[in-house]
């Protein structure tokens, strides 16, 4: 049944009569409104995490008045609130670091406010698994409005792709290979306009993810930034938030088990970023949902990728969209699908897939010519992980997913960025590096220091991968044989701690096997050597983060936010 105007949550600011309503209602006509504009009528939040400091988000000042526009159209009464920006590329040491604190103001947000329903305006990485963990823990009605992806990046020729090529030219430079002018020109022509990257990174994975979730308009995840398709888009959205709070319909009837499933495998169908694994389960967990590693791993076996993009393909977002978006991709998925999902659009996932068009087969292939037979993450165990870390296969060197070779340990980031040039380092193309203290609690924050750099003298030898092993992540941008999210991590005593120079490491990604050929006994000598390190932030958010957060395989969401009884609503006195 339909809510009426005295079910609304808001009804109890605004509508009844006693001194804190009028007390509601003469500030809210403080600001200009009439009781004609809000009376009766839905108030929907739109959480804005516009910022200076967060050029993914540049136009998030505009989408917000299409937001807007679209809930005054269908009847709501509009009311934006900002909260903490999560800016990838100016957050230090990591915006996961923060995830958990964005993901904390938006439920508290929406709690403390006179609020039916919102709308979240996110896209830059941790943005958007915060936004929606927050959304879920309160359970009120939203929608997801990703920022969308770049436009594609042009330099002497070639297109560029942000993150991946910042990284191929990068090792290029480091060789010797390139100069100080060209590397100004590629700076000047990677990125030319708002929008997550345009490559299938975090942003664009997340999105994807959200929009297969259901948590999105359908279509809503590939548009461009700049096109004009997206401030439709919101607008949409404004008005399609109205109609899910008359009908109350919550992020938790929309994100069921089989909602997830759905949104793994089309992460694993995109060759999408190994860190949607860590979100996905913390999103899991506030919707009450079992989902962990061997879930994932299990749908990646049996999930082609068909989405031949950056870094594990050969296209951009632009292309993707262009060739017909996630709702083509979907449409060549639909066996492996849950169809009957709701969406917040207010239909099934399946609706309309038959219409659905893919108009370039290279950049969305048919199921008889992936780009691998398998998707893009695989998921590893073995004494060295035994809690599990993850691979992307799809961007790792097809002749290193077999390898054994001896470790070149670097304590933690600041010992890497000393030696790693060293030419003394004992180091060659056989050898595996090691990265220590880059988890959870070791960064802090589980920094993406995961895509280790290429000695020196070995980049100019031609070297461009090796196998890299270590407890952080790596940006979704990134490319090459690297082990990541090591579980526990190094910091707690994870066996990752006790590496040491020398040791043999296997790894096997077809049988999923990481393993350090170290006897047991070895491995219990070296543990009783060790020593905890100190906690680094002594006071304020960082010390919340040091005593809650969860490890890798959990999620990393702190403990006290997981899904658990319900908070109570705010005594309005």
């Amino acid at each position: 049944m339909r809510k009426r105007p005295e079910d609304l949550r808001s009804h109890r600011w605004f509508g009844v009569d006693d001194l804190r309503a009028f007390g509601h209602r003469s500030r809210t006509k403080q600001m200009g409104f009439a009781s004609e504009d809000y009376a009766g009528k839905p108030v929907i939040a739109i959480v804005n995490t516009w910022s200076d400091l967060n050029p993914c988000h540049a136009h998030f000042r505009q989408r917000a008045e299409d937001v807007k526009r679209g809930v005054w159209q269908a009847g709501g009464f509009p009311l934006e609130a900002p909260a903490i920006s999560l800016g990838e590329t100016f957050m230090k040491p990591t915006t996961m670091l923060y995830r958990n604190l964005l993901a904390m103001e938006t439920e508290e947000l929406l709690r403390s406010n006179p609020v039916d329903g919102v709308v979240l305006l996110g896209g830059c990485d941790k943005t958007v698994p915060a936004m929606l963990m927050g959304a879920t823990s309160m359970n009120l009605p939203a929608i997801f409005v990703p920022a969308g992806p770049m436009l594609r990046g042009h330099w002497r020729g070639q297109t560029l792709g942000s993150g991946s090529d910042v990284w191929k030219f990068w090792a290029e430079k480091r060789a010797g290979a390139i100069d100080d002018c060209t590397w100004r020109e590629l700076e000047d022509g990677i990125a030319r306009s708002y929008g997550t990257c345009m490559t299938m990174g975090t942003a664009s994975t997340m999105a994807a993810a959200a929009e297969a979730l259901g948590m999105t308009l359908p279509g809503a995840s590939s548009i461009p930034a700049a096109d004009s398709a997206h401030p439709r888009m919101a607008a949409a959205a404004g008005r399609r938030i109205v109609d899910l709070v008359w009908d109350d319909v919550t992020p938790k009837a929309i994100m069921t088990a089989e909602a997830f499933d759905n949104a793994v495998t089309a992460t694993m169908a995109i060759g999408g970023s190994t860190n949607a694994v860590v979100h996905l389960i913390a999103m899991a967990r506030r919707a009450g949902v079992a989902l962990d590693l061997d879930r994932f791993d299990a749908l990646s076996r049996r999930t082609p990728v068909i989405g031949d993009i950056r870094p594990s393909g050969r296209f951009l977002m632009e292309d993707f969209y262009y060739a017909g978006g996630l709702r083509g991709l979907l449409a060549r998925l639909r066996d492996l699908l849950h169809l009957e999902c709701m969406t917040v659009g207010g239909q099934t996932l399946g609706h309309g897939l038959d219409e659905a068009v893919v108009s370039n087969d290279e950049v969305i292939r048919v199921r008889t010519n992936p780009a691998s037979v398998e998707g893009g993450v695989a998921v590893l165990r073995g004494n060295l992980a035994p809690h599990g870390a993850v691979i992307k296969q799809t961007a790792a060197t097809p002749s290193l997913l077999v390898h054994t070779g001896p470790a070149v340990v670097f304590a933690d980031y600041n010992d890497l960025s000393a030696r790693i040039d060293d030419p003394d380092l004992p180091v060659t193309a056989d050898s595996v590096l090691v990265l220590q203290h880059a988890g959870p609690l070791g960064g802090p924050g589980m920094p993406e220091w995961g895509m280790l750099p290429i000695p020196k003298k070995l980049l100019q030898a031609g070297v461009r991968d090796m196998v890299r092993v270590s407890d952080a992540r790596m940006s979704g941008t990134a490319y090459g044989t690297c082990v990541l999210h090591v579980a526990p991590e190094s910091f707690v005593g994870g066996p990752l701690a006790f590496v040491r120079d020398g040791d043999l490491i296997e790894l096997n990604v077809s049988e999923r096997r990481l393993t350090l050929q170290v006897s047991d006994a070895e491995l219990a000598a070296r543990r009783e050597g060790w020593t905890a390190p100190a906690v680094q932030y002594p006071r304020g958010y960082g010390k919340l983060h040091a005593e809650h957060v969860l490890q890798a395989d959990q999620g990393c969401d702190f403990d006290f936010l997981q899904a658990g009884e319900e908070i109570p609503e705010p005594e309005i006195h």
